[in-house]
This record gives C-alpha cells, structure tokens and sequence, in this order.
C-alpha cells in the first residue's frame, strides 16, 4: 500500500520537493497522457480547439458566483497546470485527458477504458439505489460524471456541483449538446449551501484522491446533511489497497504525485472509518477495477 511510509514513497517525495526536478515531471506526466491519446485514436488538440472555438467567456459569466471564496488548498497546482483547476487549460483538457488516462486501467492501452471504468460504478449504484427523485454529483467537472447519471436515471432532477466556474463553463457545453435538463452550481463540496435533506442520492466520482483529508470530511460530513432519511452516499475513486500503487515503479508514482499534491493524504485516509464517523452505516466497498474502488453507505 503506498500510503505505508517506506524508501520508495520518502524518495520520491524528496525529489518532487526540488523544484525543477517536479516540473520536469509534471510536463513529462502530461507528454504520457498525451502520446496515449494519440495511441487510442483521440486528437487531444483537436477536442482542445473544438471547445475554445465557443464563447467560453459567457458560459462562464453565467454559471460562475463572483463571491465565492476559494479554499486554500484548492488555489494551488494541479494535474501540470500551474493555475490548477482555475483556467482555461486544464478545463479544455478534461475530457479527453480522462480517456487518455483510463485507457489502461483494464490492463492493455483501450479506447474504451473510460466508458467501462464509469459503467463498472454506475452498475454498483444502480444495484443499491433504484428510484432517487434527486441528485447531486458533488465535484462535477466538466459534466461526464454528471451526464452519465443522467442517463442511468432519465427521471432524475440531476444537480452538478463545482468549485471551478472553468469546468462548470464546459460542463454547461456538454449539457447543452445533449439537451438534458440539469442545474449547474458554482460553489464548494463542503459548504454547498443547499437545504438539508434535499437528495436521495450524492455522488462523488474521482474527487477525494485530490484533496486534503480536512476537506473530505467535511464533504463527508455535508454530504449527511444534505441527504434525506434513507438516503445514498457513492464514491468512487482510486483504492489504495490495490496491487498496482503498490508494485509501481518509482518513475510512473513521481509522474503520477508530481500531478496530484494530496495523494499521500488521500491514501492514508480510512475512508470506511471516516464515513461512518459522518453518520452513514451499511458501507459497503467493491473494488470495481483493478485500480478503484467503489464505497456505497447510507444514511444512519
């Protein structure tokens, strides 16, 4: 388990605290994700132009609340991009960086790797919660993960929740091609400022792995409030228990930390604990890849 301190994960964080050494690898990360994009037959520049050629500028006008305050872990570098996930770039380079990166989840480089890794939670969710009336999907992004619970419950209110107005921007061009009715909100996981027991269902599709463990428990514990009596919690995320972290070669964990700041955070978390701490019972976790896992609870 990498969250273990050991020789190896000391070694890399030692590198990845020199300077040029971390930026040599973010760009080296980058360059990885995409070359695969390439391989699985996806013109990353292409999707890239494809989206800066619409008026971004407004979608964000419009989905963005000029007064909200960012946390401080949240206005820091991220995946490469030196402004994080508060820019043009990195909300441009979303979508088609995910299907860069879970394409080989499954083992050998598939251009449908993403599609599965999503039906593989969606299955699990479905078998626990039929009929929710309404749902949140809490660290929405650009609206993948959103869409795709659109799909899965035609009859849903859909909700998506996020601290960036740039993906929100792209999640509203998305939303719009596909002519689902879904309400997209610009502001914070852990003090959304949503009415209590407004869901059935709150949704968390690969969030937690990029924050602190502060910030996860007040997800967690908002999560709660905003769920009603027998109401649902999914996440799904990277398991640190996985074989693959464990037996990673030095080079592929620095590329991987040197894109992602809270990991060691992230893995050293007892999620389980800290869900039923939040008020959640019947957890239930199902590793649903060979690299994630998928954690059902609800509400005690």
């Amino acid at each position: 388990m990498v969250a273990t301190p050991n020789l190896m994960t000391g070694l890399v964080n030692g590198l990845l605290s020199v300077k040029p050494l971390a930026n040599y690898a973010k760009q080296k990360a980058r360059k990885m994700m995409i070359d695969r994009a390439a391989v699985i037959g996806v013109s990353w520049q292409g999707m890239v132009d494809d989206l800066r050629s619409q008026d971004l500028e407004a979608k964000r006008a419009k989905v963005e609340n000029p007064q909200l305050d960012y946390p401080e872990y949240y206005i820091r570098p991220f995946h490469a991009y030196s402004d994080g996930n508060l820019g043009w770039d990195a909300a441009t380079e979303v979508e088609v960086a995910a299907y860069a990166v879970h394409s080989r989840v499954w083992g050998d480089t598939n251009a449908k790797g993403d599609a599965l890794l999503r039906q593989s939670y969606h299955d699990l969710v479905q078998a626990k919660v039929q009929t929710p009336q309404d749902i949140l999907d809490l660290g929405c992004s650009v609206g993948m993960s959103t869409l795709a619970l659109a799909e899965i419950y035609p009859e849903a209110k859909i909700t998506g929740l996020d601290l960036s107005p740039y993906f929100l921007a792209i999640a509203d061009c998305n939303i719009s091609k596909s002519l689902k009715n879904i309400n997209l909100i610009h502001s914070a996981a852990e003090a959304t400022g949503l009415p209590d027991q407004s869901f059935d269902l709150v949704s968390i599709f690969l969030v937690c792995h990029e924050l602190p463990q502060t910030a996860t428990l007040e997800i967690l514990a908002e999560a709660k409030r905003l769920l009603r009596p027998q109401g649902h919690l999914a996440i799904m995320d990277m398991n640190p228990n996985s074989e693959i972290y464990a037996k990673m070669p030095p080079y592929i964990l620095t590329l991987l930390k040197s894109t992602e700041p809270y990991l060691d955070q992230y893995f050293s978390l007892d999620l389980e604990q800290a869900i039923a701490k939040s008020g959640f019972k019947n957890i239930v976790i199902t590793a649903n890849s060979p690299r994630h896992r998928t954690v059902i609870a609800e509400v005690a």
